[in-house]
């Protein structure tokens, strides 16, 4: 399949990152229908000139809502133009992102393990800064929260944020398996308005934008109707990954549906939203884990929300906490409403 970017309606001259972080010979990036494969190499994170902090960010919850309404909740300010420049950069993140991914994908490099002993790779620190440094030099208001360097901006806060999580599912791209994805959120005052879920190696590319239909390149998604818990299909990375009262909540949803199954990190959302998978339930997911996922979702008729019906916004700042949350997206209205129930979350 053709990367997301080759469908895009719109033209747009997107400024490429100078050198060392993308070779020299690249003198401009444009997306449009003739945009083909670009070519980057990257270096280290040092090569970025602004300047990078260690920050954490927190989530809050509006007010419940068992399905927001994507038209009504779309930012008054923002224009058509507008949306489709930031559809742009994202598309050019993530075929920036792609292009380093590739290259490590199936190879042998070292794997270092972070703080939270999740693993980390040479190919994860590359795609982030390849995406920062894009975002840098387009849309240098825009603040950054990647999972790799976390708060990016010179402001304490701002009305724009990119939440970038280069590789989600860093486990199966270090065994070889292509479930894992790049997720890319764009914030405006805390809500997501663009998401998009990239699979590099299959080049499958899903992008919603808030008020309009979701598409895999290129093409109208939209989830599929199964108003049953028991006939729904269940997805979770592992259950390993839920502990004390969130696993047996988990178990109360497990135990109805028709068939839970295993292991797709971000790729069961995307599923999802193209109407193969009918349920979604994670536990103690980061921001980057899922707020790219909220346009998708949402664009394509499902909903996603925590376990007790919430919807997510980012209340950002150089200060903030980050925090752990329970996710549970669905393509039917009443499925979300008998996990709900089912989980029983206080």
């Amino acid at each position: 399949m053709l990367a997301q970017s080759h469908f895009f309606s719109k033209s747009f001259d997107l400024i490429p990152p100078p050198s060392p972080v993308l070779r020299s010979e690249i003198s401009s990036l444009r997306l449009s229908s003739s945009y083909r494969n670009s070519r980057f190499s990257f270096l280290s994170s040092s090569a970025i000139a602004v300047p990078v902090s260690r920050r954490r960010i927190s989530l809050t919850m509006a007010s419940n809502s068992k399905r927001p309404n994507v038209s009504e909740e779309s930012p008054s300010k923002l224009s058509d133009t507008e949306l489709d420049r930031f559809a742009a950069v994202g598309n050019a993140l993530a075929d920036a992102s792609g292009e380093v991914i590739r290259k490590y994908f199936r190879k042998k490099f070292d794997i270092v393990d972070k703080d939270d002993m999740s693993p980390v790779t040479i190919a994860d620190q590359m795609a982030e800064e390849a995406m920062v440094s894009i975002i840098f030099q387009n849309l240098p208001s825009h603040a950054i929260f990647g999972e790799e360097k976390g708060w990016r901006c010179k402001e304490e806060s701002a009305d724009y944020v990119w939440v970038l999580d280069p590789i989600d599912g860093t486990k199966s791209f270090i065994t070889g398996k292509p479930v894992f994805g790049t997720l890319i959120a764009l914030l405006y005052k805390g809500k997501p308005i663009l998401g998009l879920i990239d699979q590099p190696i299959l080049k499958e590319r899903w992008i919603g934008i808030n008020g309009r239909k979701t598409k895999l390149n290129g093409e109208d998604i939209s989830t599929r109707s199964c108003p049953n818990l028991s006939q729904a299909y269940l997805y979770t990375t592992s259950p390993h990954l839920f502990s004390g009262e969130a696993e047996k909540a988990y178990a109360r949803v497990k135990d109805k549906v028709k068939v839970p199954l295993y292991g797709c990190d971000c790729y069961a959302y995307a599923l999802l939203a193209s109407g193969f998978v009918d349920l979604v339930i994670e536990s103690g997911l980061k921001p980057y884990d899922f707020l790219a996922l909220v346009p998708v979702i949402e664009g394509a008729g499902g909903t996603i929300t925590d376990w007790t019906g919430n919807p997510f916004l980012w209340e950002a700042s150089s200060s903030a906490v980050a925090t752990s949350f329970n996710v549970v997206a669905a393509g039917d209205l009443d499925i979300h409403q008998q996990t709900l129930e089912s989980l029983e979350w206080q």
